[in-house]
């Protein structure tokens, strides 16, 4: 196991062996026998329409691989991608297992204050970007922000023109390297509650059930052709089964460049999409849309929607609206699966958020105290499991609160768990805003105001909106003259903060209120924008 990681303890480990969920294989493997069994079959689709089949895919990644390893990178060393759903992200994900080296996933809204952190977290040896975002924005930029930053980042590689870095890396394929299936293969991010970014090892032995198993339950097959309409480096589109899960079953990986309507309905109709994955709100703008746009999507069986609670109104229009199935998807990146069952009844599609993936996945619910709730109350979920990390990466301070002595997670979610054994997720007992399943962390966005110069102090809160589940409200105490939004905004954008971290709305007060015991009182400020 790496240096820094947490392993699972040796009988659990041994238990989930023998039980199989553990097959002692890389994760390659889902490539690899792909290409072995079904060669000509296509793999993945890219929104042009360019085509690879298995076998395609599998030579790509090799040769990528072996150009990785002749750059220098030697295995273990970690390495942050930061693409948007193109081809190459697909190939590369797979070229880094077989080459041993460690993917890093950042997301492609994450700018200079989330991506220097994690470089230097993770030691990182190279960064990985496209060129662009299409919309103007220049990652080459910010690659040379994290050159003058990073020490260890050797290597810059780009999908599309280089400027003065590298493009991918190509060779002839070498002799795959060994690779033991209980370390890590990559890494996920946590969205967690502050600016500290938290690294997710995941093995190979523990991502491979997690994609396999995923895709059991949400009945992929060779039929499958899946949209990645969310970010591929997002867990739920990676590997909840996502299109690691497509692949895993046989079947079609269909890439879209951005989730709008426009975009996704066209590639649906196009490419026969059968299944596809989105966060609430793009569901409420799916169905929106579907009154008055063109496109054919009988092919579409089956909306999972995740990453927030998805309210029982809109679940309910779903089928009505777009003509298919709803499978709500619960889960964190940090191991936990819950999927409501495509032979569920309705009532607990729409009602409830899925009952665990894995029979050996423990949920607990418990009071502040740590206490077991009675059946059916609400309380804090903490788990522990065969795919459920043990531990953050370098993070000795954090784990000791994250986690419990015996090895369950604390999750930081309210949940009730009904008799069937399906969750009903009420909320949030970490002070973090979830916006449309974009985790934001409400100290790393205070602490980021409170380096303006008109700012004395500042808290931030979630409020409640209909079509993002929370919007993001900054309340202000001033020195002097208030700043406007528009001022907070352009002043974090310049300090390097993503756009989906920006406030929603700006209060400006006298003073905060406060608990009894002299801390400001969040719960009283959500209230009063809430009102």
């Amino acid at each position: 196991m790496l240096d820094g990681c947490v392993p699972w303890p040796g009988e659990l480990a041994e238990r989930y062996r023998a039980e199989g969920y553990w097959s002692g294989r890389p994760l390659d493997v889902l490539l690899s026998e792909g290409a072995r069994q079904h060669p000509s079959r296509t793999a993945l689709v890219d929104a042009d329409g360019s085509r690879w089949t298995y076998a395609e895919l599998d030579e790509w990644a090799s040769r990528l691989a072996a150009g990785l390893a002749e750059t220098g990178l030697r295995p273990g060393e970690r390495v942050v991608v930061q693409l948007p759903n193109v081809p190459e992200f697909v190939a590369l994900f797979f070229g880094f297992l077989r080459a041993g080296v460690l993917p890093v996933l950042a997301l492609p809204a994450h700018r200079e204050s989330e991506i220097v952190p994690l470089c230097e977290l993770s030691e990182a040896a190279a960064y990985v970007i496209a060129d662009s975002d299409g919309a103007g924005y220049d990652y080459r930029e910010l690659a040379r922000t994290v050159g003058e930053a990073v020490p260890s980042v050797r290597h810059v590689f780009v999908v599309g023109e280089p400027a003065e870095f590298r493009p991918l890396p190509s060779a002839s394929p070498g002799p795959p390297v060994s690779v033991d299936p209980s370390d890590v293969a990559l890494f996920l991010l946590s969205g967690g509650t502050t600016g500290t970014p938290k690294l997710i090892p995941r093995t190979h032995q523990d991502y491979l059930y997690n994609a396999r198993a995923s895709a059991a339950v949400s009945g992929f097959s060779a039929d499958t052709r899946y949209l990645v309409a969310l970010p591929a480096a997002h867990n739920f589109a990676l590997a909840s089964p996502g299109l690691l899960g497509a692949v895993a079953a046989g079947g079609t990986v269909v890439l879209a460049p951005d989730p709008s309507a426009d975009t996704a309905f066209e590639l649906i109709e196009r490419e026969r999409v059968t299944v596809t994955a989105v966060v609430p709100p793009v569901a409420l703008l799916w169905m929106d849309a579907a009154g008055f746009m063109d496109e054919d999507l009988s092919s579409l069986r089956l909306l999972q929607v995740g990453g927030a609670k998805l309210s029982a109104e809109p679940a309910s229009r779903v089928r009505s609206a777009l003509g298919c199935d709803l499978q709500q998807v619960f889960g964190m990146a940090e191991g936990l699966l819950n999927f409501t069952r495509l032979d569920d009844p309705d009532e607990l599609k729409i009602t409830t958020q899925g009952r665990p993936l894995c029979p050996a996945d423990e949920v607990l619910v418990v009071n502040p105290e740590g206490d077991p709730v009675a059946p059916g109350e609400s309380g804090e979920l903490l788990t522990r499991g065969p795919y459920t990390l043990r531990g953050y990466f370098r993070a000795e301070q954090h784990n000791a609160r994250s986690f419990t002595p015996d090895g369950f997670y604390r999750s930081g979610d309210v949940v009730r768990v009904l008799p069937s054994g399906h969750l009903v997720v009420e909320g949030r007992v970490k002070d973090q805003i979830n916006r449309g399943g974009e985790k934001i962390p409400a100290e790393e966005l205070e602490n980021h105001l409170l380096a303006h110069p008109a700012v004395h102090d500042a808290a931030v809160v979630g409020m409640p909106d209909e079509v993002m589940g929370e919007r993001t409200c900054a309340f202000l105490v001033v020195r002097g003259e208030a700043p406007t939004l528009r001022e907070v905004t352009a002043f974090l954008r310049e300090r390097g903060v993503a756009a989906y971290k920006l406030p929603d709305r700006l209060e400006v007060l006298d003073g905060f209120p406060l608990t009894k015991v002299g801390k400001v009182s969040k719960v009283a400020l959500a209230q009063r924008i809430a009102g």
